[in-house]
């Protein structure tokens, strides 16, 4: 028997679920890696110097810390979703027929209840260790990417997707070397693992009737990255920071299966396949200015580039059989702005705030059920305590607010069984999104 579908529900489901995010930042990339930070919008992540994250945030700027330390936490993300405004429907030729010619499209009933993604946990870890006052080293594992969107089980858009994980996690091992006063480099390499799964209900007309088969693809695999960064600091005053994050190659190995009880009937039973996905995940750069206004107050502004123009298309090839699915995704290169500050209220509490306004890579063409996200802007505040000089409690508080977004999708599937093609099906569905979020991040610094 031979499949459309498998091949583009690897596709949508691994190499989009791979970039998708529907809290976090760039659209696609996760940006809990730092609590301290989060509480000021991540506005200075390359130029301003807490604590250990900052081995993600610029590896050069570990050699600005007075002593090692550790610093680990997480965020929890509370994503509330509104759908509104819903069509989806069949078509087909046998639609036609069985109809006597009146149509060949039939409507497809079920569910939008939205907030289909779960409360989620993103943790890191990260130690940083001067050497000297020229040289350090630190470690972190956190996590880049990730996303989870689990639409109820009678989601009316179940035949574009209604199940997506992904989950991928770096390991870090840094070096940085001030040279001056002034200049101080640093590089990491990463590697990193993702695992994808996704579920589909897809509709075929069988030579039984119209079904609807449970489309499930898992995969992983693993690649190696590196983060380049560089402080320049030519006053006390005024630190600035560049940090460079490589495109990171996957090749996503799985297994794909579908059921449904009309395919046993047929004596078809299950079906597998092992099925192929190249991937790559997209450079970035952040560049962000600390500026020392006073004794008490900082301030930063910081500006990031996600090379997103590298997702044109997704192109599968298979194991049983030479087919290759192409399905275009023409991102755009996307940019986030932020700005934010701290204040020194007293030598235990520091307080932040800071705003991002974060651009999507997505258009209105290509947009997915897995991925309903548009242009957002995101709302923090922040503290920090330090009740004594070697341990620091990082508290933050994040709203994000997405720009409603209208999805409008269609797929046609069919299938071989035995000499035969069934008739395809070609599936729609439109519907409108509202998103917004809540992050509530802690996270607690050791200083040795």
């Amino acid at each position: 028997m031979h499949n459309k579908f498998n091949k583009l529900t690897w596709a949508v489901a691994v190499a989009a679920a791979a970039f998708a995010s529907q809290a976090n930042a760039g659209g696609y990339q996760i940006n809990e890696q730092s609590v301290s930070g989060q509480g000021y919008g991540h506005a200075g992540r390359s130029s301003n110097v807490n604590d250990a994250t900052i081995v993600f945030g610029n590896p050069a700027g570990m050699s600005f810390l007075d002593r090692a330390q550790l610093t680990a936490g997480g965020t929890f993300l509370n994503v509330n979703s509104r759908i509104r405004n819903t069509q989806a429907s069949q078509s087909s030729p046998v639609f036609a027929a069985a109809t006597g010619g009146l149509t060949d499209t039939m409507p497809v009933s079920g569910t939008n209840d939205g907030d289909m993604v779960p409360g989620t946990l993103i943790p890191f870890a990260f130690y940083a260790h001067p050497v000297n006052e020229q040289l350090a080293f630190g470690f972190g594992v956190y996590a880049p990417f990730g996303s989870k969107t689990d639409y109820e089980e009678n989601f009316q858009g179940r035949n574009q997707g209604n199940y997506t994980e992904v989950r991928v996690v770096s390991a870090q091992p840094t070096v940085s070397y001030r040279f001056t006063d002034q200049w101080s480099v640093g590089v990491g390499i990463t590697y990193n693992r993702v695992d994808g799964e996704l579920h589909r209900q897809v509709p075929a007309a069988t030579p039984l009737g119209l079904t609807e088969v449970d489309s499930r693809v898992e995969g992983d695999d693993e690649g190696w990255g590196y983060n380049l960064g560089v402080i320049y600091q030519p006053v006390p005053e005024t630190t600035f920071g560049l940090t460079y994050r490589s495109k990171v190659d996957y090749t996503l190995e799985g297994d794909f299966q579908a059921s449904s009880p009309v395919l046993d009937q047929l004596g078809i039973g299950t079906v597998t396949d092992n099925a192929s996905l190249d991937l790559t995940t997209p450079e970035t750069v952040n560049f962000s200015v600390t500026q020392q206004m006073s004794d008490n107050l900082k301030l930063m502004f910081g500006a990031s580039w996600a090379r997103w123009s590298r997702f044109e298309r997704i192109l599968v090839n298979g194991e049983e059989r030479d087919v290759i699915t192409n399905e275009q995704q023409s991102y755009s290169n996307a940019w986030a702005f932020s700005t934010g500050g701290e204040y020194q209220l007293n030598p235990q509490w520091v307080l932040r705030a800071g705003v991002t306004l974060d651009n999507t890579p997505t258009n209105d063409l290509t947009r997915s059920v897995r991925i309903p996200s548009d242009d957002r802007r995101i709302f923090s505040i922040g503290a920090g305590w330090t009740p004594v000089d070697n341990l620091t409690l990082d508290l933050a508080y994040s709203y994000l607010t997405e720009r409603s977004t209208h999805v409008e999708q269609t797929k046609t599937d069919s299938f071989r069984i035995g000499n035969q093609v069934t008739p395809p099906v070609t599936s729609r569905y439109t519907a409108d999104y509202k998103n917004e979020a809540h992050g509530f991040g802690a996270q607690l610094t050791y200083r040795f």
